[in-house]
């Protein structure tokens, strides 16, 4: 019998790496990212919104930190898509990747990465989904579309900022019904705002052939003031 795939999973808002006192300060959100030790990092508002759109963590600080950068970055200067990131360990293989375009009237968007570890090939989307309820479930809708028209199924972890409060009303819908076989949504739990989280707004949803070991909120005190937001992740194994 082959040894089972245990990957742990993470998502992160780093804010612009600003933190709850006001300042910007990137080797901060990397020693969260440390503290972290996720495999693969979902990470949102990873650029500055405006002129270049240039990446607040800088590229050989990440590399350094043992991370590879999924190339989906929209500028030269960019890390991400529409600030959306997605990092892998190295020993992990990127076999491809790709922006996803999601229905928006604001800024937002998604990214793609297929991945390789061992002999398991799996899929990545990090995103980060708008405030409004009714766009969330159309950007979802639309990323789903898009994993649809993939090359091949195979196992995928979706996570990010998904903007939603309730635990599973709204947006979340979209993972129930004839989809429920389907997908596993996670609610690892309240991860804003950081210093005293009251919302779950940060998720991870798994495709069905996953099996989850351990979920949670990254609750340090270095993390409650690197971002308003709080990382979460997952353990899971295939």
């Amino acid at each position: 019998m082959s040894k089972a795939v245990e990957l742990k999973f993470a998502s992160y808002n780093i804010h612009k790496a600003v933190g709850t006192d006001g300042r910007r300060d990137p080797d901060r959100i990397l020693s969260v990212l440390r503290e972290l030790d996720a495999d693969v990092i979902a990470l949102q508002e990873v650029d500055r919104r405006f002129g270049r759109r240039e990446a607040v963590l800088p590229r050989a600080h990440v590399e350094e930190h043992g991370y590879q950068i999924v190339g989906c970055a929209m500028r030269p200067d960019s890390m991400g898509w529409h600030g959306n990131a997605i990092l892998v360990k190295r020993g992990i293989g990127v076999t491809g990747s790709a922006p996803v375009h999601l229905p928006t009237l604001e800024p937002r968007g998604a990214v793609r990465a297929d991945l390789a570890h061992g002999k398991a090939r799996l899929r990545v989307v990090g995103m980060h989904l708008d405030l409004s309820g009714l766009r969330r479930r159309e950007q979802l809708r639309a990323v789903t579309r898009d994993l649809a028209g993939c090359d091949g199924a195979c196992p995928t972890v979706l996570m990010g900022d998904f903007n939603q409060w309730s635990a599973r009303a709204g947006s979340m819908r979209e993972f129930e019904g004839a989809r429920r076989g389907a997908w596993q949504a996670l609610v690892p739990g309240r991860s804003f705002p950081s210093r005293q989280p009251v919302a779950p707004l940060d998720r991870i949803v798994l495709s069905c052939e996953w099996q989850l070991r351990a979920l949670g909120v990254h609750h340090s005190a270095l993390a409650a003031r690197a971002s308003d937001h709080l990382p979460v992740w997952a353990v899971v194994a295939l």
